[in-house]
C-alpha cells in the first residue's frame, strides 16, 4: 500500500509526519509521489492560526469525497487538531476519517493497519521493511525511501509539548505538558539519520530551552549539545541547530556552549512576539522589551557572527497603535536577521480568547503586518549586504533551477553554480549578490570540484 501525508504548521509537524512515515515503512508502505495515488492518506493539522485550521479542515473536506467513492482508503488525522485528549468532536463531525492519531504519536494508524492484516502477512511485510532499511537495526528511526540518502537536513523533537501557557497560545492545551526526551534515544536518532544521509540536525521543542526540566537532575540544553556535538563528530553530522527559544530561559551557559562547539551554528530563535511591556504583560511572556534588548546584546557579545530571528504578534488584544509602534521601533533598533510575523488569531481554551476582547479591527492588523514585513525587508537587505564579496561556509542542500542551493551557518539562503557533485557537503563560496532573502555567490577557482565518483565512493 501507498501512503501519502499532507502537513500543514511548524517544523514539529514536520518531525511528526516523518515518525509517522518511518512508521509506515516499517510496515512495508511506500510514499505515494500525490495524494491521489495513495491507498493511506493522512492530514497533520495546525491549529495555532485560524487560517491554518481552515486548510486542514478545508483538505478533509475534500478526503471525505474520496472516501465516498473509495471506502477502502485509509483516512487518517493527526496533529493539534486531534490533540492529546480523546476528539469527540471530531470523530462526530468526520464520521469517514478511519484513525485520529494525536500529536507525535503514530501508535493509532499503526494499530489500526496491522490489525487489517493476517500474522503472514505481517511478518512478510516487516521482513521486506528490514532488508530495504539495510544495515539499520530495529527501533532505529527509518527514513521514507524516498529521502534516505537525499535529505541533507532534518529536525529531531527533544521536548514534547509546553508547559510556559503565554495567553495567546494553543500548543499546551494540544500537545500537552512538556515532556524531554531521554538522551538515548535522541542520539539513536541522529545516528539513524546520518546512517541515511543527513547531515544536519536542528533539535525541536516549543520551548527548547527548557530540555531536562522536568527530570530530576537531568542534563540541560547546554548539556545535551555536548553529547550531541560529540556524537555528531563520530558519525558525520556537520550542523547542529536547535529552535524555539524563550527569552526566560536562554541562560548563559546555553550562550557559551554555542560559542563554543564549532558543529553547533551561530544561529538563535528568540521570539520577542511585541515590544510594549503592556502588551508582553496581557500575553504572560514574562520579560520586558529592556530585558529583551539586553538579552539580544548579550547574545552577539557570546557569539560572533551570530544571526538572530525572532517572532511577532500584530494585533493583540488591545493593542493600540501607539503600542504596536514599539513593536515597529525595537524591531528597526535591534536589526534581526529575520522575524516571522502573524496576525493575532482568536485560539479556543485560550486565556486571551475567554478573557480579552479581540478588538483591533482585521484591516489594522493587515496594515501593521505589512509595516513590519516592509521595515524587515529593508533590514535584512542591509544586513545581507554586508556580506558581498566575503567567502563564507555554505551546506548543500539540493540543485535548484540549474544552481546550488546552500545555507550558511547563520541560515542564510545562497545559490551558486558549480560543476560536479555538491549535494550535502560543505563549499566555501564566493558571494557576488545579496538580496533581503537570497544571495547568490560563486566557488572560487581555486576550490577543487568535486568528482561525481569520489562522492558514489566515500
Amino acid at each position: 500500500m501507498q501512503y501519502y501525508i499532507w502537513t500543514l504548521g511548524c517544523q514539529m509537524n514536520v518531525a511528526d509526519s516523518q515518525l509517522l512515515a518511518s512508521e509506515l515503512e516499517k510496515l512495508g508502505h511506500s510514499a505515494a509521489d500525490n495524494g491521489d495515488d495513495a491507498d493511506i492518506m493522512v492530514v497533520n493539522t495546525c491549529v495555532v492560526r485560524q487560517s491554518a485550521e481552515d486548510k486542514g479542515l478545508g483538505r478533509l473536506q475534500l478526503l471525505s469525497k474520496v472516501k465516498e467513492a473509495q471506502p477502502d482508503k485509509v483516512i487518517g488525522v493527526m496533529g493539534c487538531m486531534v490533540g492529546v485528549r480523546d476528539p469527540l468532536w471530531m470523530r462526530q463531525r468526520l464520521p469517514y476519517v478511519d484513525v485520529f492519531m494525536p500529536p507525535s504519536d503514530p501508535a493509532p494508524m499503526v494499530s489500526f493497519l496491522r490489525e487489517r492484516m493476517d500474522e503472514a502477512r505481517i511478518l512478510e511485510l516487516e521482513s521486506d521493511a528490514r532488508v530495504q532499511r539495510d544495515s539499520l537495526q530495529d527501533g532505529e528511526f527509518v527514513l521514507p525511501l524516498h529521502e534516505r540518502g537525499e535529505l541533507v537536513s532534518a529536525h529531531v523533537p527533544i521536548v514534547y509539548g509546553c508547559s510556559h501557557a503565554c495567553t495567546f497560545c494553543i500548543i499546551p492545551f494540544r500537545r500537552g505538558v512538556e515532556r524531554s526526551r531521554r538522551v538515548g534515544d535522541i542520539l539513536s536518532h541522529i545516528r539513524s539519520l546520518a546512517q541515511q544521509g543527513v547531515k544536519e540536525v536542528t533539535l525541536l521543542g516549543q520551548i527548547v530551552d527548557r530540555y531536562g526540566k522536568d527530570i530530576p537532575d537531568g542534563p540541560d540544553l547546554g548539556d545535551l549539545l555536548h553529547i550531541v556535538h560529540e556524537v555528531a563528530d563520530e558519525v558525520g553530522i556537520e550542523r547542529i541547530r536547535f529552535l524555539t527559544s524563550h527569552p526566560n530561559w536562554m541562560t548563559e551557559k546555553l550562550l557559551k556552549t554555542v560559542a563554543e562547539l564549532p558543529r553547533v551554528m551561530p544561529h538563535i530563535e528568540a521570539p520577542i512576539q511585541a515590544g510594549d511591556d503592556a502588551v508582553l504583560a496581557r500575553m504572560r511572556r514574562g520579560y520586558t522589551a529592556d530585558q529583551y534588548r539586553k538579552l539580544v546584546g548579550k547574545i552577539r557579545k557570546i557569539i560572533p557572527q551570530v544571526a538572530i530571528h525572532t517572532d511577532i504578534i500584530v494585533g493583540f488584544p488591545g493593542e493600540t497603535r501607539a503600542q504596536f509602534m514599539e513593536t515597529y521601533r525595537i524591531l528597526e533598533e535591534l536589526k534581526l536577521d529575520k522575524a516571522h510575523l502573524a496576525r493575532y488569531s482568536p485560539r479556543p481554551q485560550t486565556v486571551s480568547d475567554r478573557r480579552m476582547n479581540d478588538d483591533v479591527p482585521d484591516q489594522e492588523k493587515r496594515e501593521r503586518h505589512r509595516m513590519l514585513e516592509d521595515l524587515q525587508t529593508r533590514v535584512v537587505a542591509q544586513i545581507n549586504a554586508q556580506f558581498l564579496g566575503e567567502r563564507v561556509e555554505v551546506l548543500v542542500e539540493d540543485r535548484y533551477k540549474g544552481r546550488w542551493r546552500a545555507r550558511t551557518p547563520q541560515n542564510k539562503l545562497v545559490f551558486f553554480e558549480a560543476e560536479g557533485e555538491w549535494k550535502g557537503r560543505l563549499a566555501t563560496v564566493e558571494v557576488t549578490w545579496t538580496g533581503p532573502w537570497s544571495m547568490q555567490a560563486r566557488l572560487p577557482e581555486e576550490q577543487p570540484q568535486v568528482d561525481p565518483l569520489l562522492v558514489l565512493a566515500g
